[in-house]
């Protein structure tokens, strides 16, 4: 008979669990006959000790296996799906979807609320009046056999396993482990449906993986969990060591969103988008090449279809834009250079808290979401300025003490080159 005791001895000890013994751990954790504290026990075991690829996939699959997996059969043609780890400024999926469906993509896409310094992508889209993240099964699969795409949030029956197992790991400690975030990660994407997985893998100081070498061991080991389950499945490192594009914040970041589907957004955030829509595109048999793929996305961005695709789907999911357009903005702060010299660096993650104290995010999953809040970087690492230049703007509700923005961006009189958006592509 399995007790947990000798499961946590086993894996204390630096031994390899069977597929048994993480069913047995994985189907006392939803079911509650394995307390609290024997879970934690196994968590920080796990967290020292690591897992091999078998066990991660064997951690996937029960996680996957203890809820609901999303039938999207009755959708027409190859399912698409992308996933970020989280950024600051990170409002791909807003711009990406509509892309993705005007190239000829179906992409049924379930997303979360932000926490943190992260923002989420329900929350940006429910900055726009009447738009509803609660679609039924049947309304969410016939919207993307229509127009392409859906953006619903996720059901509380997709990997319930995985909703206990990460309440524990945030109060263990225990949140930074590769196989346990990529088990995590990989069972809601599995069971969500999709046929092709393109994951943005962020990396830097604003992303939960600091480092390129901790990225790449994530990202391999989610593409081969992906692959063993039968899904193509392709990871991108992309930095986070400043913002992507300009904008942070709700309602700032769906207006940037807007600019790049006219081929008008900032040069990273159309970069990023013009990759990942080639790669998802090309992954789903849609264009002969991964290039030919990138030109379509490139033609289509300057043309303005996306942004029509875009209407359509805010459309569909009861959104008002026309309410949205016209909601006072906020009278912006001016944050000025200053001195000439080249931007140096730029604080991503100490601009994700000061949005998110403005209250454009949540230090709590019970705070109330400001979306008219945020601020705006107008500048990149690598670019000159000039004394008394306009380098960010900041819309607060309040005065705000701007002392710890005006830290994280940081003018020297040495140049700098500007470093590359991507670092790495993985299974492309």
């Amino acid at each position: 008979m399995m007790r947990m005791i000798d499961l946590i001895e086993k894996k204390r000890d630096g031994n390899a669990h069977s597929k048994e013994e993480i069913q047995f751990i994985i189907q006392g954790l939803t079911e509650g006959s394995i307390p609290d504290y024997q879970i934690s026990a196994w968590l920080m075991a796990v967290f020292f000790q690591s897992m091999n690829e078998k066990e991660a996939f064997y951690l996937t699959e029960a996680m996957l296996e203890s809820g609901e997996q999303i039938d999207l059969s009755a959708i027409e043609g190859i399912k698409v799906d992308k996933h970020s780890t989280g950024g600051v400024g990170d409002k791909t999926t807003l711009a990406l979807a509509p892309l993705v469906a005007t190239m000829g993509g179906k992409m049924a896409k379930l997303s979360g609320r932000g926490l943190g310094h992260t923002g989420g992508t329900i929350d940006k889209l429910e900055s726009i009046p009447g738009f509803n993240t609660s679609l039924s099964p049947e309304a969410f699969k016939s919207q993307v056999n229509t127009i392409g795409c859906a953006v619903a949030g996720q059901t509380a029956d997709v990997a319930p396993a995985d909703k206990i197992l990460y309440a524990l790991r945030d109060v263990t400690g225990t949140v930074p482990s590769i196989p346990l975030i990529a088990s995590s990660i990989m069972a809601k994407k599995l069971a969500s449906g999709a046929d092709v997985i393109v994951l943005d893998v962020k990396v830097g100081e604003g992303a939960f993986m600091k480092s390129e070498a901790e990225a790449t061991k994530l990202a391999s080991l989610m593409v081969e969990i992906g692959t063993q389950h039968g899904k193509s499945v392709t990871a991108f490192l992309t930095r986070m060591d400043e913002p992507l594009g300009e904008a942070i914040g709700n309602r700032l970041e769906v207006l940037e969103a807007m600019d790049a589907l006219n081929g008008k957004g900032p040069a990273d955030f159309h970069h990023l988008l013009v990759e990942l829509a080639g790669a998802i595109t090309y992954k789903a048999e849609l264009y002969p090449s991964f290039e030919a793929a990138k030109a379509a996305a490139e033609a289509i961005l300057s043309s303005g279809e996306a942004y029509a695709r875009f209407e359509q789907f805010i459309h569909a999911q009861g959104g008002d834009l026309s309410a949205f357009k016209a909601v006072k903005a906020l009278t912006p702060t001016l944050i000025k250079a200053p001195k000439a010299g080249t931007i140096q660096s730029i604080h991503a993650l100490n601009l994700g808290l000061f949005a998110m104290h403005l209250g454009a995010g949540r230090a709590t999953k019970d705070d109330v979401i400001d979306p008219l809040v945020g601020l705006k970087v107008l500048k990149r690492v690598g670019e000159p300025v000039e004394p008394g230049e306009t380098i960010a703007e900041v819309y607060a509700q309040s005065p705000v003490d701007l002392d710890a923005l005006k830290a994280s961006i940081v003018i020297e009189n040495t140049p700098q080159h500007t470093p590359d958006l991507i670092l790495k592509k993985i299974g492309l």
